[in-house]
């Protein structure tokens, strides 16, 4: 078949005429010799890219890449491609890098090359997390490591395992990474691959320094280094150095550390790896304020941050603005290190938002990693009593605690925003980033006479760019905003939007009605109480965190003990600490209602079991507990016609337990002495009482009181749970599902959280009553601990006996409820009313 197909070409190349012939030759020989040299320009490009000739490279992949095009050869044309957006990768042109990557992957997946597709999609990858979309990387690595997996790839698994590593490293899942850096390092080894050997064992380094495993992670720096030096990678070589600056920075040797950094930075000025010189000079930040040098500090940080911002680096940006906060703070600058740290939590918000699609655990470490920015801001907030604007920061902190716990938590357009920068803040900023610009100009040569006049006025005649920046905020026009930033409270124009927000919607329909903020710091409770008739008030408890949590353990171990006598002398110690301070205030003002959003471990203690001396909280003010004030609103409205779907699981029927839980018989009296009282109840118990039959009929109903089992677990949402008559749970992450829209109030009357003796952070708490309104309930009803069987039905009994009157607040028919309990002979312990708390608008 091949012969007979030869003589054919043979026979039709002699019937055509001689100058054809020579032609056809020419061409084919011309296409030939054309392919050759893009193959030689491709292969010189690679060699100048190993060598970090960046520049170079670009020139020869892109003659290599049109001569590509030419031949129509698609193959070589995606490598090319990818080649090329891996160059503009180092040199920190992400965004470049990405269309590269974004054309090379599609040309590849089109021709069928599932070796390029990979490494394309392993790219982009890389892009993504270097612009903070962690999301999108990860999801890219996977997609990499699929492909690579199957067609035997091994060294582009070790990359994808590698890169998958660094990705959870930044997002604060260590561990995570260090299982996936070493998969990569034992499949480097074992194919002999020197250069991807050394970036594990760099990665591994990373990790180490991060869980504070110095001697390991030098060790590892140390390889690495090694490795890279015996292949010539110079790139390798400056992040090697980096670590080990880092682990010479962290152990106090500063003078080592700093040589390191400056090794590093003058090799990522020769190969032009714009993040790698943003890295170096922000450790150089580091350690020269660690040497006190902070003017030096700031220059570095400048730098380092204006180069974050030209290649988008948001991850290097956040840490550079943070770091910028944190030295003005040393240095007794509030202003500055205010809008510092502003910035650096709205770059932290923007990351979150697009790691949403993350698990929990992902964004609950992630959090961790940046929450320090948001306190950090608060407490200086407070300090300057710019008190609104620490609302803000606090109000965003409790939208990321619930976040992480829930995955669903919304925010609302206030929130999306990040925080708020007063006109002054705005102003700074907009002078700092053209100073970047005229700076730009003047180290390209590309100054006109008018721009050169403008950067000597920013900078007072300083010619060296290394003091320019310090010179800037000495300069008269900064000075003068930095002036206008000190300012009281009550002159601020800018916040009281916010203030005027709460005062039009909840206050000034409710003017009895306080919101009170508390935030716990290292060494002290910050308060901040908000109310429509006076400025925000803000006072300062000094305790520390240690002592403040163990006096919550013990005050908890007294409430949840009904046989204990001597509850009242920490619940005597909290007034002092929550309520005392603003106590004079309160009674001017003939305050009845507090709007309460507690913070941290201060969520497990309800506030109506506070004790004046004489009086219980639930003797004097109503309180309705909230998520935070920007996830929902408080508008006053009250209670539709009661038509209460009621459940119990009281064990009578049959078997007592239900999944390991005994049923609880007073709920079937607590159940039918409510039908007895409203006869629009719908009444099921037991096998009847289903998950089924509880989602399905609950929307047409107005109250849904369930008398069971609940228990809000310390830790995942999906061990937290509600238990159904005939054992079926509806997680907290299901109710999600549930449809609330019609229903007014959700009681859970044997709910308990499972904390044991470990307090958590409280966002369980928060979580339920969130959950509840995300399903479109108005309020929800809960318990803190498990209260005695007769206790609940007690409380239960009088508090639908207050709704029963019609006209009467949630809040206001729990609160009359408690007092009921506290003047009976049998239940006045707080025990068996204080666990029941309103979350939502009960107002």
């Amino acid at each position: 078949m091949n012969k007979g197909l030869s003589i054919v070409i043979a026979t039709l190349l002699v019937s055509l005429p001689i100058q054809a012939q020579i032609s056809e030759f020419a061409q084919a020989q011309s296409a030939q010799d054309r392919k050759s040299e893009a193959d030689r320009l491709l292969d010189l490009g690679n060699q100048q890219y190993n060598k970090s000739y960046y520049q170079e490279s670009i020139q020869s992949y892109q003659s290599a890449l049109e001569i590509y095009r030419t031949l129509k050869d698609s193959n070589n044309e995606g490598s090319t491609l990818n080649n090329l957006g891996n160059v503009y990768y180092s040199l920190g042109q992400y965004q470049k890098a990405l269309d590269f990557y974004q054309q090379s992957l599609a040309i590849l997946q089109q021709t069928g090359d599932r070796q390029g597709e990979g490494t394309a999609l392993n790219n982009l990858g890389e892009a993504y997390r270097m612009l903070g979309q962690f999301q999108k990387a990860i999801d890219l690595y996977q997609q990499s490591l699929v492909i690579k997996k199957q067609i035997g790839d091994r060294k582009g698994e070790g990359t994808s395992l590698g890169n998958l590593g660094n990705a959870y490293n930044s997002l604060g899942q260590h561990q995570k990474a260090i299982e996936f850096f070493q998969q990569s390092l034992a499949i480097k080894k074992q194919i002999g691959d020197r250069d991807g050997e050394g970036s594990s064992l760099n990665n591994l380094g990373l990790a180490a320094y991060t869980l504070g495993q110095y001697q390991q992670a030098s060790d590892f720096f140390q390889q690495s280094l090694a490795i890279a030096r015996q292949t010539g990678d110079l790139d390798s070589q400056g992040y090697s150095l980096i670590g080990l600056g880092n682990v010479y920075n962290s152990i106090g040797q500063y003078q080592q550390a700093s040589v390191f950094f400056q090794q590093a930075l003058t090799i990522f000025h020769q190969t032009g790896d714009r993040n790698g010189e943003g890295n170096s000079l922000n450790n150089l930040g580091l350690v020269s304020s660690n040497q006190g040098q902070y003017e030096q500090a700031i220059a570095f940080y400048q730098k380092s941050l204006g180069i974050f911002r030209q290649i988008g680096d948001r991850n290097g940006q956040g840490i550079a603005l943070n770091n910028l906060g944190a030295i003005f703070n040393k240095l007794k600058q509030p202003e500055l290190a205010i809008l510092f740290y502003k910035q650096s939590v709205n770059v932290r918000e923007s990351i979150r938002k697009d790691i949403r699609g993350l698990g929990k655990e992902e964004q609950k470490s992630y959090l961790d990693t940046i929450a320090g920015s948001y306190r950090n801001l608060a407490d200086l907030l407070l300090r300057q009593d710019r008190i609104l604007e620490a609302q803000q920061v606090l109000d965003l902190l409790k939208v990321q605690e619930l976040s992480d716990y829930l995955q669903n938590v919304r925010g609302n357009s206030q929130t999306a925003q990040g925080i708020d920068l007063q006109n002054p803040e705005q102003n700074l900023i907009a002078l700092a980033n053209e100073l970047n610009i005229l700076q730009r100009k003047d180290r390209e040569g590309k100054l006109n006479e008018t721009e050169q006049q403008r950067l000597t006025q920013l900078v007072q005649l300083e010619r060296d760019q290394n003091k320019q920046f310090n010179a800037f905020l000495n300069s008269p026009e900064v000075q003068k905003l930095i002036t206008e930033l000190r300012r009281t409270e009550q002159q601020q124009n800018i916040n009281l939007a916010n203030y005027r927000k709460l005062q039009k919607d909840v206050l000034t329909q409710m003017p009895n009605a306080v919101m009170l903020y508390p935030m716990i710091l290292g060494d002290r409770l910050e308060l901040v109480l908000i109310n429509a008739k006076t400025p925000p008030l803000h006072r300062t408890v000094k305790i520390s965190r240690e002592l403040l949590n163990q006096e919550i353990s013990n005050f908890l171990s007294g409430l949840r003990d009904a046989s204990a006598d001597d509850v009242k002398e920490p619940a005597q110690k909290f007034y002092g600490w929550l309520i005392k301070p603003f106590e004079t205030e309160l009674e001017q003002l003939k305050i009845d209602t507090i709007i309460y959003a507690p913070d941290g471990q201060l969520r497990y203690i309800p506030l109506s079991a506070l004790y004046d001396g004489r009086q219980w909280v639930a003797e004097k003010y109503r309180v309705n507990n909230i998520t935070a004030e920007s996830l929902t609103s408080f508008i006053p409205k009250p209670l539709a016609q009661p038509k209460i779907f009621a459940g119990a699981f009281g064990g009578q029927a049959g078997d007592r337990k239900r999944a390991g839980f005994e049923g609880l018989p007073a709920t079937i009296t607590e159940v039918q002495k409510i039908a007895s009282r409203f006869p629009n109840t719908t009444t099921l118990t037991e096998d009847a009482f289903s998950k089924t039959a509880t989602e399905t009929r609950a929307n047409s109903h107005t109250i849904l009181h369930l008398a069971t089992h609940g228990e809000l677990s310390v830790g995942t949402p999906e061990d937290s749970f509600i238990l159904f008559g005939n054992g079926d749970k509806a997680t907290i992450s299901e109710i999600k599902e549930w449809s609330l829209s019609n229903v007014d109030l959700v009681v859970l009357s044997a709910c308990q959280t499972g904390i044991g003796k470990k307090l958590g952070n409280g966002v369980e708490i928060l979580g339920l009553g969130y959950q509840m309104q995300s399903a479109g309930a108005r309020v929800a009803i809960a318990s803190l601990w498990k209260v005695d069987d007769a206790g609940t039905q007690a409380l239960m009994e009088a508090f639908y006996g207050e709704l029963k009157k019609g006209d009467v607040p949630v809040a206001e028919a729990l609160r009359k409820a408690q007092v009921t309990l506290i003047h009976s002979a049998k239940y006045k312990h707080p025990n068996y009313w204080s666990a029941f708390f309103a979350i939502g608008n009960g107002l």
